[in-house]
């Protein structure tokens, strides 16, 4: 079978027939280049030893790859208007199951278990709408799902943001929250003109592997992902300037300057010249601090 749905012409086919109309609440954007997606899933490590987890859907066109190359998938559709097309679309394939669930509010270990064997090798990849992709890709990784990677096709400048390194200008509080649990790689970059309707922004496909546990220790991970935000709250302002904002109602300046001290960190540094294990090394004193003056 060669008349895949991502091209053009079977697309629009697809959308006439429906009379589909986009809805930009949703960020739908459709992809119409098999090259592409056979690229994700070769990025994605998708063979018939592994099984796949999607979201959105669309139409099928990713689905479609997915079902030839993987031994299932399971895919999330929010959108009920596109069920019945997707079993159209899809009908030929029959190792696929659509969930017609929220995937921020799905029990997506629940799901897994009820779809695949246990210890099998599972992979998430989807093209993911650019407004939620954060908020979703932050769930997949603290839900501590029993999965190998995430691939995903996300917006080319969030991508950057959430594999950058240290002293660069896409270097902040999301690029640690996300190299706290993965390992975090852009593969490769899409041109808006292989999506229907094109995006204002071009694309990226990015890679997460996820860790076994995190790279650095620290005491208490909500104390380690506020303090670290609060660290880059303004770009420009020294890290002891951002802290002490942040800190107003708890610790005057001398105070947060001994916990600096005792860091090794220079108060001075602005938040992204720190690596990650220069911020746990502070949540960490700052934590220390905190039980010392309650025992007190």
């Amino acid at each position: 079978m060669t008349n895949y749905i991502a091209t053009p012409t079977r697309t629009k086919a697809i959308l006439n027939k429906y009379n589909f109309a986009f809805k930009k609440s949703l960020g739908q954007n459709f992809l119409i280049d098999v090259n592409i997606l056979q690229n994700i899933i070769k990025h994605a490590g998708i063979d018939k030893q592994t099984g796949a987890i999607e979201i959105g859907p669309g139409i099928g066109a990713l689905t479609e790859q997915l079902a030839i190359h993987a031994s299932k998938v399971v895919a999330f559709e929010i959108d009920q208007r596109l069920l019945p097309i997707l079993k159209d679309t899809l009908h030929d394939y029959s190792n696929i199951e659509i969930v017609h669930k929220d995937i921020l509010k799905a029990n997506v270990v629940e799901i897994i278990k009820e779809n695949f064997p246990s210890n099998h090798d599972i992979h998430v990849v989807a093209n993911l709408p650019y407004y939620i992709t954060t908020p979703i890709l932050m769930k997949l990784v603290r839900d501590k799902l029993p999965v190998s990677s995430i691939t995903v096709m996300i917006q080319k400048e969030v991508a950057e943001r959430m594999a950058a390194k240290p002293n660069t200008k896409s270097y902040g509080s999301l690029t640690i929250a996300l190299q706290y649990y993965t390992e975090a790689e852009v593969v490769m970059t899409v041109p808006k003109s292989v999506f229907m309707p094109q995006p204002n922004v071009d694309s990226a496909i990015l890679r997460l592997k996820l860790r076994e546990k995190p790279p650095v220790y620290v005491e208490d991970e909500d104390f380690f992902f506020n303090m670290v935000k609060a660290s880059f709250a303004q770009r420009r302002k020294t890290l002891q300037n951002n802290l002490k904002s942040y800190f107003k109602d708890r610790y005057d300046k001398e105070t947060i300057n001994v916990i600096l001290e005792k860091s090794g960190i220079d108060g001075q540094r602005r938040g992204e010249s720190l690596d990650m294990s220069e911020f746990a090394q502070l949540a960490n004193t700052f934590i220390k601090r905190e039980r010392k003056a309650t025992a007190e």
